[in-house]
């Protein structure tokens, strides 16, 4: 067994790299493109109508990669719920 000496500030800097290295690599973050079901959790709303309307008054975005298929981009979500967000007095 070999035993490794490192000063106080050269452990930190490698102990700070090896903690950027692993949150590069997690695989916890969120989806940019999320299904529907997922979309109106996000926008508390239960009517797939309403989800509808906001699509098609161009409200979010949207992409429809197969005909049945229609994914929503998460960023414009927040976006939205951010836009109507009321500042507190």
């Amino acid at each position: 067994m070999q035993v490794v000496c490192l000063q106080e500030e050269a452990f930190y800097a490698l102990f700070k790299k090896v903690i950027e290295h692993v949150e590069s690599k997690r695989q916890d973050k969120p989806e940019k493109w999320i299904d529907g079901e997922e979309a109106m959790s996000i926008l508390r709303i239960k009517s797939t109508t309403t989800l509808q309307r906001l699509r098609d008054e161009g409200k979010i975005r949207f992409s429809q990669p197969q005909k049945k298929i229609i994914l929503y981009d998460r960023d414009s979500i927040i976006a939205y719920i951010e836009k109507h967000a009321r500042e507190t007095f």
